[in-house]
């Protein structure tokens, strides 16, 4: 287990686009592991590669489930509409309402480069569309509606 560095707001390469992943091996594999590591350890529900200062197109999610690894993740379909508070890890002590997809679909790859179909509704659609987004240098911040707590 190795814990990665999270990147903070002002951080260039937070704002940077993240490039495919064209390798499948282990270093890739080592990547994900420390990513989730440092997911849990941080309490968070989700990461991208950019937060730990990586800019591959790489992200894990959990929302309860376990941890689920998304490699290239694109948003296929979208659909209905949500406003709900976020917050990042990326952005400490910084929440407010982002309006987001009640359901989005993202086709991805696996660790050893299946592409998949998955659909995710609520907190699973707001994490996708969260870290796509930071693969693509957009923070949750550059979205609120109107400031949380």
């Amino acid at each position: 287990m190795a814990l990665r560095q999270i990147r903070k707001i002002g951080d260039d390469v937070l704002r940077k686009v993240s490039k495919p992943v064209t390798k499948f091996d282990e270093r890739l594999k080592i990547l994900v592991e420390d990513m989730i590591d440092t997911m849990y350890e941080a309490d968070g529900v989700g990461l991208a590669a950019p937060q730990v200062g990586i800019l591959k197109r790489v992200i894990v999610i959990d929302v309860g489930e376990g941890p689920k690894v998304y490699i290239n993740p694109e948003i296929i379909y979208e659909e209905g509409e949500q406003i709900d508070e976020e917050g990042c890890l990326s952005v400490p002590n910084r929440r407010g309402l982002v309006k987001r997809p009640y359901k989005v679909r993202v086709k991805a790859q696996d660790l050893n480069g299946n592409e998949f179909i998955e659909e995710g509704e609520e907190l699973l659609a707001r994490a996708f569309c969260h870290e796509i987004d930071h693969l693509n240098g957009i923070l949750f911040i550059d979205k609120i509606e109107e400031q949380g707590e």
